[in-house]
């Protein structure tokens, strides 16, 4: 067992910055896991490599996904970190929880596992890090006695995640945690139990603020949006200085005017940035035709490096059943069943199947806006085009 002498680690609390190490170490005065992890971490600073070995499947009955094995290889040095599971929770839509639900969640894991968390992870659930593989099914148990699910892991679903949306923002175009709970309860096969080419992300942006970073972080993101105008109170606008330099020089598109009286808006230029509405948010408001953009592709650096979403739907209704969203979902899920490969995200794929086949094998007609920078290449060709001639 480690004797907690850390002079690698030590290091690292120094500065202005809050440290981990000073709360393991803290944790580590009741937690004989949160030591040997201590004592693990900085051996692998001493020896510059990790001592995480990979192999070793573990999880719960009935779940495919959820649990990630992490297995030490020096177990004999920090036995009380010979096993350190990582398990992920289902969170609430927009992260809202009870006092007593946060209490219930770190009372059961001091009971089963290391008491390290992390709330939340780049996928949305809650991880607890550092569970024993017999201790897994008894907190399993526990939890989902008190109704708590995992999330998802693997190539699965991952746990569907969303912004705050209509309960704590009046820019939100639809009822994003609505809509992500829904997707939760519908999708649970698909889950639990990994079965597709390799992960798929659901994020849910209630506004073009984009809060979630689904753009950037999700395979398929449903981002708020509006098609009329945006609506203009022209004596709030008269309250704000420096419109001119704050909001008309820095619209991307140009397409904001003001003559010291009156805000003009050529609507149609608009590309819905929320720039204008974000600086004159007493005199902007969104349009009152609301839907989502629904965008596909994104992921981070892996295979072929960082890819942000393009535009697959430029605007659909966002209301219960959601069923025009959710058979869009299947008709991509067909396509990535059969022609996706081993680890090739959803974005990937359509990059080297070519977009044009892929619209055509789902069913869906081309439109401009699905190209990376509309407007600023006149040069847009599909396939029936070549047909004709």
């Amino acid at each position: 067992m480690s004797d907690s002498k850390t002079p690698l680690l030590d290091e690292l609390e120094k500065g202005k910055w809050p440290s981990f190490v000073k709360d393991l170490k803290k944790l580590s005065q009741r937690s004989p896991k949160a030591k040997d992890l201590l004592g693990q971490l900085e051996l692998s600073y001493k020896d510059k490599k990790t001592h995480w070995k990979h192999g070793g499947i573990v999880g719960v009955k009935g779940y495919g996904g959820g649990v990630i094995g992490r297995f030490s290889d020096v177990p004999e040095e920090f036995p009380n970190a010979a096993h350190f599971h990582t398990v992920r929770v289902n969170q609430p839509s927009a992260w809202f929880y009870t006092t007593a639900a946060l209490r219930q969640l770190v009372d059961t894991w001091d009971k089963y596992g290391s008491g390290v968390l992390n709330m939340h992870g780049s996928t949305g659930d809650i991880i607890f890090l550092g569970a024993d593989t017999d201790a897994l099914e008894p907190f399993f148990t526990d939890l989902s006695s008190n109704n708590w699910d995992l999330g998802g892991s693997g190539s699965d679903v991952r746990t569907p995640s969303c912004c705050l949306g209509p309960a704590r923002c009046e820019f939100a175009c639809y009822d994003t945690l609505a809509l992500t709970y829904d997707l939760t309860m519908t999708y649970q096969d698909e889950l639990h139990r990994p079965f597709f080419p390799y992960k798929w992300k659901f994020k849910m942006a209630g506004c073009p603020n984009d809060c979630v970073a689904s753009i950037a972080r999700s395979d398929f993101s449903v981002i708020g949006i509006w098609q009329d105008n945006i609506q203009i109170d022209q004596d709030a606008v008269k309250e704000y200085s420096n419109i001119q330099s704050d909001v008309c020089d820095k619209c991307p598109k140009r397409c904001i005017q003001w003559d010291g009286k009156e805000l003009k808006i050529d609507n149609e230029s608009c590309s819905k940035c929320m720039h204008c509405i974000n600086v004159l948010p007493k005199a902007l408001r969104i349009g009152k035709e609301k839907g989502a953009c629904i965008l596909l592709g994104a992921k981070a650096p892996i295979v072929e490096g960082a890819q942000l979403s393009s535009v697959l739907v430029p605007f659909m209704k966002m209301e219960p059943p959601y069923e025009e969203l959710k058979s869009l979902i299947r008709r991509i899920w067909d396509f990535w069943d059969e022609y996706g490969k081993a680890r090739e995200r959803i974005g990937e794929c359509i990059q080297r199947i070519g977009l044009g086949n892929f619209l055509e094998k789902i069913g869906l007609e081309p439109v401009p806006q699905m190209v990376s920078q509309p407007r600023e290449n006149p040069y847009i060709f599909y396939e029936e085009y070549y047909e004709e001639e």
